[in-house]
């Protein structure tokens, strides 16, 4: 394409957005009841309504396509849940099941349907968003424009109007049931809304990557947040991003690259939004891998940073502070070498809870000893460790060398409150089960 008409452009990517923003609204309630697949079954298994419709009606009128299709999905739910429940089989492969054989009858109808009415198979498929803009080029404002916003307007009417109902539903059925709120109905009643957008946005994003709008957006707010009101905004801001983002690309992409390619918005739309997906999946603050590995990594310095703190205090109270403060090498060595303890070293002196004493010849040969903050810390790691020996000796009778490895973990974890209890427990002991002396107080 040449460049932006916004004439044309305009229009397609405002019915993309509303397209997106109308599936990623009750996608949400889908991937909260872990029903995602659920979407998938309706977006396929609603093709034989609609190829029902055409048969009988001989035209693609906007309201047999809907009964046709909003038949369909609510039976398709009703199938599933029936086989899962009568049957005993997991409701994912009953899901399978159902919109496997409600698909592939749906094909074989509509196959039988092009020979009587105007379909395109394909539009089915993959949408046929790309003409939307010849026809606002040529009447005004595109039918899909008032059918999207429809859509669009009910479905945000539903969620404010039963947004109590639907959150309890979807985080626990059994309390809705309890507190009088019938959850079947409002499970069939998502499951209508589910059918009526996926059907309206048959012709801009087409039966496969409706799916996509639907799920992809609402896992990528799903990631970011854990508070469903903010989920909802986030999604459908994801959602009208990949549109137009998605439409952008088809304008400027191939122009970006070099060629003409024929390129699908939809279909662009679906692999921003995987890309947006990718992003989250990534970078999330809480469930993102990168934030996942960046907190283990911070929890290892943690580890290793309370490890020499530890292992100075140990050294402190062997020697009873006359001999000399460990080296760094002998640091080293003791904790092992490698990259986490030397940052460990660097982050303590920073801390302030080490410090260098008496140096000697060559700075690897340095003194290394705590701190007043560092050894009130060190007591309070020591005095945790130790108490946790007892408490395993005392309650499980483990034999002593088993109770050193296990405090060395759960140490880490002991704050100063669960010390105390473990004290009051444990009636205050002085010495742990190796003889060796428990801190009463910090440092």
């Amino acid at each position: 394409m040449s460049g932006w008409d916004w004439t044309s452009d305009g229009w397609v990517t405002l019915v993309a957005a509303m397209s997106a923003i109308s599936c990623a609204l009750p996608g949400n309630y889908l991937v909260l009841r872990k029903m995602s697949l659920m979407g998938d079954a309706i977006s396929h298994a609603v093709l034989p309504g609609l190829a029902a419709a055409f048969l009988i009606s001989q035209s693609r009128a906007p309201l047999p396509m809907f009964f046709g299709a909003v038949v369909v999905g609510v039976l398709t739910a009703l199938l599933t849940q029936a086989i899962s429940r009568f049957g005993r089989v997991e409701e994912g492969a009953a899901m399978g099941v159902i919109f496997s054989v409600l698909f592939a009858a749906g094909l074989i109808m509509i196959r039988q349907a092009t020979d009587h009415v105007d379909l395109d198979p394909s539009c089915v498929l993959y949408g046929n968003i790309e003409h939307i803009g010849l026809e606002a080029a040529v009447g005004g404002m595109p039918p899909a424009v008032t059918n999207l916003a429809a859509v669009l307007v009910l479905n945000v009417v539903f969620i404010i109007a039963f947004y109590k109902e639907l959150r309890i539903c979807a985080f626990d059925p059994a309390l809705a049931t309890t507190v009088g709120i019938n959850a079947n109905l409002m499970h069939y009643a998502l499951m209508v809304i589910v059918a009526i957008t996926t059907v309206a946005n048959f012709e801009s994003v087409g039966s496969i990557l409706v799916i996509a709008m639907l799920i992809v957006p609402a896992v990528c707010a799903h990631l970011l947040t854990d508070r469903l009101g903010l989920m909802l905004v986030i999604s459908a801001m994801i959602a009208g991003l990949s549109a137009v983002a998605g439409r952008v690309l088809v304008v400027y992409a191939p122009g970006w690259i070099g060629v003409e390619a024929d390129t699908n918005t939809a279909a662009l739309m679906t692999v921003v939004a995987g890309m947006l997906l990718l992003l989250a999946v990534l970078f999330s603050p809480e469930h993102g891998l990168i934030g996942a590995l960046l907190h283990r990594m911070s929890f290892a310095r943690q580890v290793m940073r309370e490890d020499i703190l530890g292992l100075l205090y140990r050294w402190h109270e062997m020697t009873r502070g006359r001999a000399r403060s460990m080296t760094r090498d002998e640091i080293l060595n003791a904790v092992g070498r490698n990259f986490l303890s030397t940052r460990a070293l660097r982050s303590l002196r920073r801390r302030g809870q080490i410090e260098i004493d008496s140096p000697v010849t060559g700075d690897a040969l340095h003194g290394m000893r705590l701190t007043d903050t560092g050894s009130r810390r060190a007591s309070e790691i020591v005095r945790g460790h130790r108490l946790w020996e007892t408490y395993l000796r005392t309650h499980f009778e483990l034999p002593l060398d088993h109770l050193h490895m296990p405090a060395e973990r759960v140490e880490h974890f002991l704050t100063p409150e669960l010390s105390a209890k473990l004290d009051d427990a444990l009636t205050g002991p002085d010495v742990d089960p190796h003889g060796k002396s428990i801190p009463k107080t910090s440092g």
